[in-house]
């Protein structure tokens, strides 16, 4: 019989949370991405200066996937050149509890 507890070791569904949460922070720079926009909605050139090492390809294709996931909300301004901002959905506000506990275990290492 397959318990209910996410925590309890038994075979991890594909409806398993544990599971759907490591498929969102899989990759270096998810987790850091969200961080960044912990602290409010920022533009594409702002988290790619605030995120050493990360190359354009692999932000831009972070950031959709955050997008179709539902945890951030992307927003063009008709300027020349079009200006494009990032912000944390309700859901993706949730994730602090995730980064606030990953930040507390790193700590501990």
């Amino acid at each position: 019989m397959v318990s209910n507890d996410p925590m309890s070791g038994d075979v991890c569904s594909a409806e398993c949370p544990v599971r759907k949460t490591a498929r969102i922070i899989e990759g270096k720079w998810t987790t850091l991405i969200i961080r960044e926009l912990l602290a409010g909605s920022r533009r594409y050139s702002e988290l790619q200066r605030s995120l050493d090492g990360i190359s354009p390809k692999v932000l831009a294709a972070r950031l959709r996937f955050l997008a179709e996931q539902g945890l951030i909300k992307r927003r063009v301004y008709d300027t020349i050149p079009p200006t494009t901002e990032y912000t944390l959905t309700e859901k993706g506000s949730k994730f602090e509890q995730v980064i606030r506990a990953m930040a507390s275990f790193g700590a501990l290492l």
